[in-house]
């Protein structure tokens, strides 16, 4: 079977990383361990356009005009995608289109825009999504058909992560926060410069809408805290700041969708113990696999309080890091996401 393999980002320039070492695969949702799984790849040649009308109208010539076999076409997103899922809906676009959606379905505030969405999500064969909550609250829809829906459990590299402990073996010390989206960084630093114990954050100035370096520079920190913006750090050496922690810290923004879950899966591989604001729509109840602990959003004193624990119980700590690594291995990492992915895409026929 043969896969359209369309991503957002430059997936060749991607591969050609992680085949240096450079880039975990995961972030490319199975695109190199597809084949593992008897499914070949036409890749998608990226390029740059920020105009959404003209990538979604660049994107569909290309694709249309492949001259490759395929059976089906595999996105990482919808973005880019909207016209030729609008084609699929109207039956102009024949494949069957499977990609991941990363939010939940819900009812739009307009009357023509609910009844245009309808139309649309008939132009969508198969959804992935990130957790059971996610799937729950998108079936309040009806828009999307419910046996389209796969809970898939995505998680990370953990050949690009036992690589990279066993050629960067490090002390492990202090927390780290290395997330940039929907950070909730007053209540973080709050917590931090209550507790003085040693904090670092690296962020990126700004991000969907969130000025961290306007909201970080208006904040007073301690001694304890210190703040990198790494819009020029590469993955891999964001990677050798967090093999440096002894615990990820990830204070996040409420949201409907599964923000932090990158950070999350990445400090399970890493084998490492998890501070994580409660948000509803993760697949995984840290607390419950024992991984760490959960703060509710925007509690300055559950976070002091989920700090000093880590601080104050090193024994405790290297078991959440073991039990960390053994929830990756099980479950959240990149092959038995693909696996769970190839299932699906595999009864998938052009009709």
């Amino acid at each position: 079977m043969t896969i359209y393999y369309y991503h957002t980002q430059d997936a060749e320039h991607i591969i050609s990383e992680w085949k240096r070492g450079r880039y975990p695969s995961h972030l490319l949702y199975g695109a190199t361990c597809f084949a593992e799984n008897g499914i070949d790849i036409v890749m998608h040649k990226h390029r740059q356009e920020p105009n959404r009308l003209l990538r979604m109208i660049r994107v569909a010539w290309q694709v249309m005009r492949c001259r490759e076999q395929y059976d089906v076409l595999y996105g990482t997103s919808h973005r880019g995608l909207e016209l030729l899922i609008l084609f699929r809906a109207l039956g102009i676009y024949r494949h069957p289109i499977c990609l991941w959606h990363h939010q939940p379905i819900t009812k739009a505030r307009s009357w023509l825009r609910e009844h245009a969405a309808r139309l649309w999500y008939r132009g969508i064969d198969q959804m992935f999504m990130f957790s059971d909550t996610i799937v729950e609250i998108s079936k309040q829809s009806v828009k999307a058909r419910h046996e389209r829906m796969h809970v898939v459990h995505w998680g990370a590299d953990i050949d690009y992560y036992d690589r990279f402990m066993r050629e960067h073996p490090s002390e492990r010390s202090g927390f780290i926060s290395s997330g940039m989206e929907r950070r909730d960084m007053p209540t973080l630093i709050a917590a931090f410069n209550n507790t003085g114990l040693p904090l670092r954050i690296f962020s990126i100035k700004s991000y969907l809408g969130n000025d961290y370096e306007k909201i970080i520079g208006a904040i007073h920190r301690r001694e304890n805290i210190t703040v990198t913006f790494n819009n020029r750090l590469m993955i891999d050496e964001l990677t050798a700041e967090v093999n440096r922690a002894a615990c990820v810290v990830i204070c996040c923004q409420p949201t409907n969708y599964t923000v932090g879950l990158t950070t999350v899966v990445e400090a399970l591989a890493l084998g490492l113990p998890i501070i994580c604001s409660r948000n509803p729509q993760m697949p995984l109840d840290i607390e419950k696999e024992g991984c760490g602990l959960l703060v509710d959003y925007g509690d300055v004193e559950g976070w002091e309080r989920a700090i000093r624990y880590i601080a104050e119980h090193p024994g405790e700590v290297r078991r959440m890091g073991e039990r960390s690594r053994q929830v990756a291995e099980r479950t959240f990492n990149i092959r038995q996401c693909t696996r769970e992915m190839a299932s699906v895409i595999s009864q998938m026929t052009v009709k």
